[in-house]
């Protein structure tokens, strides 16, 4: 008997230990926001990290309640306190009413090259075709391209020239970097059905090896100008070795502990660099004479720095219109919202669109976004 009470009691100080670095946790990740990643290093992981360690928290609660322990009023407490945050993560917006002004459909997609270094190059054209298809098929008036690869003729890879036929305009504009073995060319572009009466480029300093660029133009529609960004912030440039460590069927070793130890510093040296961006995007912005979208691939998610300096100023149209994680990022790791569609305040959104079929490791996002009616 006395085994069992002893067993009990390091049971519940385990819990108890547990509960406190829990708790703990979700403080630190709601501090995640508003604190520069260059303040506190380690502090974006807790944002990253946000969705296991609510369900920690809620796994606790459970516990605590069955167990009729203080502690549940506590980790109740600290979970109602993160309020507003948590629907950052998880929206329940739902569509408003469309107006009788200019409407616009808007896309953004992270193409990831339009597949174009698969190794069976077969897959590779399928792939680019299934894109187009499927652009087609939205049939936006705006789409902002992130990872876009145009080929300088004469080549059977063709990308830009298709995208400006299918969408039976001129009007783009692109900043790509430029590779000369094989007249290749990597970066971000913008299509428009409208006309764009002026376009221009963010600099990102110091990191133009990373092909990570943002770019706006000011669109035209009816007697409505928009400045349209696209902004593709910092790259963590995720390997097949850094995904391993996700690979529950290969054995661990010094291997597996050298590629996580390379993923943290990966991921730790990016967020800074994001954070920077961010600013100089937000910057830019002020000065706009015009209602303003960004599209764009942030590589950040909802509770991180990057995404609190456009959510303070603009609306996030997933957020305003649809409802759930909607996550957006493909590859291995799950339920991750990393791309966005930002707008002005005086901007309406509706019909925020996640696209199904995986054909790139981001998924297309597109949403209507109209001017209000004055009222």
């Amino acid at each position: 008997m006395g085994k069992l009470l002893k067993g009990l009691f390091r049971f519940r100080t385990i819990l108890t230990l547990l509960t406190l670095v829990a708790l703990l946790s979700l403080v630190f990740s709601y501090l995640t926001p508003y604190i520069h990643p260059n303040s506190i290093p380690l502090l974006p992981f807790f944002g990253l990290a946000y969705w296991i360690i609510v369900l920690a928290n809620i796994t606790l609660l459970i516990f605590w309640v069955i167990n009729k322990s203080k502690w549940s009023i506590v980790i109740l407490f600290v979970l109602v306190f993160g309020g507003r945050l948590h629907f950052r993560t998880y929206a329940l917006g739902s569509n408003e009413e469309n107006s009788t002004q200019t409407e616009l459909r808007v896309m953004s997609y992270n193409v990831h090259l339009f597949d174009r270094y698969n190794a069976d190059r077969n897959k590779s054209y399928k792939t680019k075709s299934k894109i187009l298809e499927y652009l087609k098929d939205r049939n936006p008036d705006i789409v902002c391209f992130q990872e876009f690869y145009n080929q300088d003729p004469p080549t059977s890879f063709i990308t830009k020239d298709t995208i400006l036929k299918l969408m039976g305009t001129k009007y783009y504009h692109e900043r790509l970097a430029h590779k000369l073995s094989g007249r290749q060319n990597f970066g971000v572009a913008i299509f428009s059905k409208h006309r764009i009466i002026n376009k221009g480029n963010i600099n990102f300093e110091g990191h133009k090896r990373d092909y990570n660029y943002c770019i706006y133009t000011d669109i035209v529609k009816g007697i409505d100008t928009f400045r349209v960004y696209n902004v593709h912030l910092q790259s963590i440039r995720l390997k097949k070795n850094d995904y391993a460590i996700f690979d529950t069927k290969k054995r661990s070793g010094s291997n597996k502990s050298s590629n996580f130890i390379n993923l943290i510093s990966k991921i730790k040296n990016a967020y800074p660099i994001r954070a920077e961006q961010a600013m100089l995007v937000q910057k830019h912005m002020v000065k706009s004479p015009y209602s303003i979208i960004v599209c764009g691939d942030f590589n950040d998610t909802p509770l991180s720095y990057c995404y609190n300096k456009f959510n303070s100023t603009l609306v996030d149209a997933f957020r305003n219109t649809s409802s759930g994680i909607g996550a957006t990022y493909a590859a291995n790791i799950p339920a991750m919202r990393i791309d966005y569609i930002f707008h002005s305040k005086n901007l309406g959104s509706l019909d925020f669109t996640i696209q199904q079929e995986k054909l790139s490791d981001h998924y297309a996002i597109d949403c209507k976004v109209f001017v209000k009616d004055l009222e």
